[in-house]
């Protein structure tokens, strides 16, 4: 087949890292080519190369025949590459239609046809099997929907090859479907596609080829049909590894926390408790009211009414330095905004919420801040030079890792945990869940909301699953399935 971009030699050096290592890569016309490695393996940067996002110390980029000494972001665009992100590149406060056609001449005169504009969005949402409103604005959505406004910016573009970064990471099971049709139809218009993602089942339901990156090199190209998971694994993490779930023996202890009749926009009145030592996932669809839920109880937005007890004690929170202030602490599915600070440090995103415990008087013991971050950077394989780097320069799935980290490193008694694993390969997600693990056994309570059904239900004690901002069922362990998980989900009651 002919290819319609060729990647040779490159080479791509940080302080203290080499982040591709003269890495070779092709895509053909009209084929899907997976990417795969561990986080910090060098598909970000390999991504960046190819967007011209940035430009290699050493090596060339071929596209459509031509050679390219150095790319930018327009130029690729202009040419037909584009790029769908983990981290999401929207105008919070334009709407749906402004972001999708933003950069774009809509029609030939110097005023926006808004007509014609709405017209053009309905289409392609309606291609993506959505019904989002092109007039709402892009901070009233959630993350998922998010994601599918990106999707439809890079279809309202000539695009010919799109790089795809975790696309499904925030999407509900009925929404990959959608995503899976979509990727299979531009595939039969010719579009080339690089497929990265750490969900080894997304990789051979869609993949032709598979390329596995290990420490800035490819380690090996192979068709489909000639590997398999467990082989692709061993390859990219350079060890035997199972994407299994750890044995849950919990021993549960006293309730920890307790919500009753909680209340706010978004959500109605909510019940429920979880007990030391337990995993209690919240499952549900995308607009289900999770997330929603979770904010109320650290009190990031407004509660209209009910209650949060601590311990057996009603507690009063009105902000999530309130919750921190009672053992509670979450970490937020959007970590570029709510999760981490890209800006500062590992060492200080870690160690942030606890610099009062580390400190004397007025004085920070480093030494002990050292070992506090060196723990949590060991027990997450969190892939750095130095802990002294900006969480800014990490990859995603290490930026991930770090806001897991932080929250792990307050001691907090009550865990929510939104989305924990999203964008975090397959090596490091068993050891966020073996550390889960260890973490209900050290008497933790854990609230676990996820989109993957296979993850909820193999970490979770109990599963409330919601439905139209309230919890519709509940389920013992020995009771999950999803059939009935889904049925909940979408409020059948026969």
């Amino acid at each position: 087949m002919e290819n319609i971009l060729e990647i040779k030699d490159v080479t791509k050096r940080y302080p203290g890292v080499v982040a591709l290592n003269h890495v070779s890569f092709e895509v053909a016309k009209g084929e899907v080519h997976a990417l795969v490695g561990e986080n910090g393996a060098g598909k970000s940067t390999m991504i960046k190369t190819i967007t011209g996002a940035i430009t290699p110390d050493e090596g060339k980029v071929i596209y459509e025949g031509k050679e390219y000494t150095e790319l930018n972001p327009i130029l690729s665009s202009q040419i037909g590459i584009e790029a769908i992100y983990q981290e999401f590149n929207l105008a919070p406060e334009l709407t749906v239609q402004e972001n999708i056609y933003m950069g774009t001449k809509v029609n030939q005169s110097i005023f926006i046809d808004r007509k014609e504009l709405a017209e053009r969005t309905k289409k392609i949402l309606k291609e993506l099997n959505t019904n989002i409103d092109p007039n709402v604005r892009i901070k009233d959505l959630t993350v998922a929907y998010m994601q599918l406004v990106e999707i439809a910016k890079a279809l309202a573009k000539n695009v010919k090859l799109l790089i795809m970064d975790e696309p499904t990471a925030p999407l509900t099971d009925n929404e990959v479907e959608i995503l899976f049709k979509l990727v299979r139809n531009l595939k039969k218009r010719g579009v080339s596609i690089i497929y990265i993602s750490h969900r080894m089942d997304e990789i051979f339901e869609l993949a032709d080829r598979i390329t596995v990156m290990r420490d800035g090199e490819v380690i090996k190209t192979v068709n489909k049909e000639d590997t398999n998971k467990n082989q692709l694994i061993y390859d990219m993490v350079g060890r035997k590894l199972t994407e299994t779930y750890p044995e849950r023996h919990p021993k549960l202890g006293k309730t920890l926390l307790e919500v009753k009749n909680l209340c706010g926009s978004s959500n109605e009145e909510t019940t429920f408790s979880v007990r030391e030592g337990e995993i209690v996932g919240l499952a549900g669809l995308v607009g289900a009211g999770r997330t929603e839920i979770a904010r109320l109880i650290i009190g990031a937005d407004k509660k209209y009414s009910g209650t949060v007890c601590v311990d057996g004690k009603e507690v009063a929170i009105h902000s999530p330095k309130d919750a921190i202030q009672h053992g509670i602490a979450y970490v937020s599915e959007d970590r570029k905004n709510q999760g981490v600070l890209l800006k500062m440090s590992i060492r200080w995103n870690i160690t942030l919420p606890i610099l009062r415990e580390l400190s004397k008087m007025t004085f920070i013991n480093f030494k002990e801040e050292n070992k506090c971050v060196d723990k949590y950077k060991d027990a997450l394989r969190i892939k750095t030079p130095s802990i002294n780097q900006l969480v800014g320069n990490l990859s995603g799935g290490n930026q991930q890792k770090v806001a897991v980290a932080k929250w792990l490193a307050s001691e907090s008694k009550i865990l929510i945990l939104d989305e924990p694993t999203r964008g975090i390969d397959v090596g490091a997600k068993q050891e966020i869940y073996e550390l889960i693990n260890r973490l209900t056994d050290e008497g933790l309570a854990i609230i676990m909301i996820s989109s993957e059904m296979e993850e909820i239900m193999g970490m979770s004690d109990r599963m409330l699953v919601m439905a139209e901002g309230r919890i519709v069922g509940e389920l013992d362990r020995e009771e999950f399935s999803q059939n009935q998980i889904m049925k909940y989900a979408s409020n059948i009651t026969d």
